[in-house]
């Protein structure tokens, strides 16, 4: 972009040095013409040259094109018998056309600043202790289970696990968020994220293809190739545009003048009408700024950490009228602590014991919650056969005997009663675990996960903006998920559910929808990949590290707030209605001006202004996408 400025400024000090000429000296007119190719040279030579190129690839009806057609024209109209020439208009036209692309430049260039951070997540090199030695290397060069050194102030290289040292880290080039975050033995960091005090080792869990930061940089580079119907529209638009408004104005030229005493003579006068019209004509205030103010957009968006991966998506996310949540980590905290022991017959102890023990190797919370509360030196018992019955629970056989732990249904089908001494005792809310040794009944565990401190603020904004119908799918008991449902204000919950029931729940509020609408599913991408899918438009909360969630998702927020959803909303409704005032205002004046040039009330000056002006004024307009300062 410097060059370009450097060859705008030295074209205007060659034009009024040129116009000094031509008024000072009577020059005959292929002298002055040779005068006024040096500025037109040196500001159009790269427009020329892919003109050219563009003829020889079959794919000449481009602005390139357009604007070498009505620039030569220009220069030459003053040959034609009666022609006043136009040498300083036809340099104008592309001096113009080349600010108004460094205006286009300028713009993506602070969107490309914009997510800089993002795109410099990954550091080029890192420090690996190899055989007793720190050696510093190429990160791709890391395998997994070797150990990194990362400094005060260097990025972390790949996602793993620290093995020592404790530290705060800056997360913000992820989520938007500036509140570092603390981490120390045994927590798992992410590649990307700044080490902003303490020395870290950290042994790698992925190499750096599959690393988080990579994920990322591969989502937002891959963001443009999804288009959305605004920008479809506007480049199949302009392909059967161009080739109709190239014919009208060569009618326009070379048909009048055959109404004409002179030929020669009317023929300087239609030309002219023509060129202004070909200005005119030229698409590039549509075709540059709809995707443009799309790509800002999704840039500004990622500065706040959420990753819309097309401008479709974003589309898609503006007209959302439903929003479908899933519960747990999504609007509770899913960090699940247990708040209640109620045995049947046997101790608190022995019935914490083989819960723990039956969940002693899943990766759900409830189950983390059941194994940290049991102790994690407590595992003596033989467990084997372990059976994960999907929407139930787990079954499995301590010394021999057969232990179910999971929610009522699985209870009902290997017949155990619930009931303790005559009735069944649910003293707390939350989720609860029932345990029994084959059909006996040993009691329930309740386990309570929390409402994230912002979700309430999230489903009022959502409210605010106008999504009309709010429902949140849980596989809990009916008690818990009315609990958060009420707490939070949501219009609808369905409790209990397997996660096929959550994708036919999904799909009944799909068909219930307005036509016009769009349904959005909220949930943590982990579990949810299938309802992430059909949903119009899937979102991943709290995606942060999670594969399946940049994977299945349309948006990713990447950090654990869902206040979030409702800027990602807001966003898109911007972005769209910028791309559409910027549709309306480039058509307006351009069809305004081509009916006025048809009967030659303008001149190539309102031309000009009518192509390149609305163009820097679009391209300005759509700049405006990029600012997210205010939400």
């Amino acid at each position: 972009m410097k060059t370009k400025l450097i060859r705008i400024v030295l074209t205007v000090v060659l034009l009024v040095l040129v116009g000094y000429a031509e008024r000072h000296f009577n020059l005959p007119l292929w002298q002055l013409l040779l005068l006024y190719l040096v500025p037109y040279l040196i500001i159009g030579y790269d427009v020329l040259i892919e003109a050219v190129e563009g003829l020889l690839e079959g794919n000449a009806l481009d602005e390139n094109f357009l604007m070498s057609v009505a620039t030569i024209g220009a220069l030459s109209i003053g040959f034609l018998p009666n022609g006043n020439h136009q040498f300083l208009e036809g340099v104008f036209v592309m001096l113009f056309f080349q600010v108004g692309e460094m205006f286009e430049h300028y713009a993506k260039d602070r969107t490309r600043d914009s997510i800089s951070d993002l795109m410099d997540i990954r550091p080029d090199r890192a420090n690996v202790e190899r055989n007793g030695v720190v050696q510093t290397v190429d990160p791709t060069e890391i395998a997994v289970n070797e150990v990194v050194l990362i400094k005060p102030g260097e990025k972390i290289p790949l996602d793993g696990v620290i093995v020592e040292g404790s530290s705060s880290l800056n997360t913000v080039a992820l989520t938007g968020e500036s509140m570092p975050r603390n981490v120390s033995e045994g927590d798992s960091v992410l590649s990307g994220c700044v080490n902003v005090s303490g020395l870290l080792k950290m042994k790698v869990t992925k190499n750096f293809g599959e690393s988080t930061a990579s994920k990322i940089i591969h989502l937002v580079e891959e963001a443009s190739e999804n288009k959305s119907k605004n920008e479809s529209f506007i480049r199949r638009f302009a392909i059967v545009y161009t080739p109709i408004v190239v014919g009208m104005a060569l009618v326009l030229a070379f048909l009048p003048p055959f109404f004409y005493d002179s030929y020669g003579s009317a023929l300087s006068t239609w030309l002219y009408r023509a060129l202004t019209f070909l200005v005119v004509s030229c698409p590039c205030a549509l075709v540059i700024s709809v995707p443009l103010s799309f790509f800002c957009g999704i840039g500004g968006a990622s500065q706040l950490g959420i990753l819309i991966k097309g401008g479709n998506y974003m589309e898609a996310l503006a007209r959302t009228k439903t929003v479908v949540f899933d519960k747990t980590g999504t609007l509770t905290q899913g960090i699940f602590e247990v708040e209640a022991i109620h045995p049947n017959g046997i101790s608190k102890e022995e019935l914490l014991s083989c819960a723990a023990h039956v969940n002693q190797f899943s990766t759900h919370p409830i189950a983390v919650a059941l194994r940290k509360t049991f102790g994690k030196n407590q595992f003596t018992e033989k467990v084997d056969h372990i059976t994960e019955v999907a929407g139930q629970g787990i079954q499995a056989k301590i010394n021999g005997k057969t232990i179910s732990a999971g929610n009522k249904r699985m209870m009902e089908s290997i017949d155990a009663n619930l009931l303790s001494n005559g009735k069944e005792s649910f003293e707390h809310t939350g989720t609860v675990i029932h345990v029994a040794n084959d059909e006996n009944y040993m009691g329930h565990i309740v386990i309570s996960d929390k409402v994230k401190a912002d979700s309430k603020e999230a489903i009022t904004a959502l409210k605010n903006i106008g999504v009309s119908n709010i429902v949140m799918l849980t596989g809990d008991r009916q008690e818990e998920g009315v609990r958060v449902a009420e707490t939070l204000g949501l219009d609808k919950v369905y409790t209990e559910l397997l996660p096929t029931d959550k994708v036919l729940h999904v799909e009944k509020l799909l068909n219930e929808k307005a036509k016009n609408s769009t349904l959005a599913f909220v949930g943590d991408g982990i579990n949810d990949a299938p309802v992430l899918a059909r949903a119009d438009v899937g979102i991943a909360m709290g995606a942060l590290g999670s594969d399946a969630a940049i994977e299945a998702a349309d948006v990713v927020l990447m950090d654990d707030k869902p206040s979030k959803i409702a800027k990602a909303i807001e966003i898109s409704r911007r972005t769209i209605g910028i791309a559409q005032q910027n549709t309306i205002f480039a058509i307006g004046i351009k069809v305004a001006v081509l009916i006025l040039s048809t009967f030659g009330l303008t001149t190539m000056g309102m031309a000009v202004f009518a192509d390149v002006g609305v163009m820097v004024l679009t391209v300005m307009n759509a700049s405006r996408a990029l600012s997210v300062k205010s939400y």
